[in-house]
């Protein structure tokens, strides 16, 4: 139903994230809307660490057994059976598992959602009447972020910054597969490489065109590229180097 999915979002997600987004801006000094976007963005995301490591690590391996995956298919192209056990067979002998990253996304969606929907809401004002109890009505919000950029409002350096942040996060975290050699490429290769592309050449843009309609959206896209380049220089630490990359 509807209403009780909404209803579980607002109470399980939308109003814990608004009240520590709330709670941040009181304890700052100088009460620092955008600061306390920032912070709150980064304290979600670093919850969701497990989640999201063990989805970037499931990418990176999947990446690092494509050549096999690849050969696989290939070789067994006309045997749809013998090819789905040796695949499974594959992502058992590199303690991979496909599936548990779509659900993992399913996870982070409804809360990177919360997130995203607070950081818009607060900074048109602050509602008293979403507080828990014990989280008290800031005295004072400053609107600027840093004293100086709106954080209610757009701001081009702000929407750029966020622009900026992601491309950096894109081109970092999203090869883009070599042109196929192929008489025929499969739509899956193709796909693949219009996808990394489109993140590469076209998502930054949208970010930033988007950013600019709030200086809180912009932070809390600039702070989660930020967050996500981390992650995923924490992964190509420990894990292996995929061969195309």
């Amino acid at each position: 139903d509807k209403a009780i999915m909404t209803d579980l979002f607002h109470n399980f997600i939308y109003l814990p994230i608004y009240n520590l987004v709330v709670y941040v801006l009181d304890v700052l000094p100088g009460g620092d809307l955008g600061v306390a976007v920032i912070i709150a963005t980064l304290v979600v995301k670093f919850i969701l660490v497990p989640v999201s490591l063990s989805a970037i690590r499931t990418q990176r391996m999947m990446r690092v057994i494509e050549p096999e995956l690849k050969e696989l298919r290939e070789r067994l192209k006309d045997n749809k059976e013998a090819q789905a056990r040796e695949m499974l067979a594959l992502y058992k002998k590199h303690n991979v598992k496909p599936f548990s990253s779509i659900l993992l996304l399913f996870v982070q969606i409804p809360i990177v959602l919360g997130l995203y929907f607070v950081c818009l809401n607060v900074a048109k004002g602050i509602d008293a009447s979403l507080l828990y109890s014990f989280v008290p009505n800031p005295e004072f919000v400053s609107p600027l972020f840093l004293s100086l950029f709106p954080v209610a409002t757009g701001s081009i350096v702000l929407a750029v910054i966020a622009g900026l942040t992601q491309l950096a996060q894109a081109w970092y975290a999203i090869p883009v597969p070599p042109k196929s050699t192929a008489e025929k490429p499969s739509m899956q290769e193709e796909l693949g490489r219009t996808m990394a592309l489109q993140a590469r050449f076209v998502f930054p843009l949208l970010i930033g065109a988007f950013a600019y309609t709030s200086g809180a959206l912009a932070l809390y896209f600039a702070a989660s590229n930020v967050f996500m380049l981390a992650q995923e220089f924490v992964v190509r630490t420990f894990y292996p180097k995929p061969k195309e990359v």
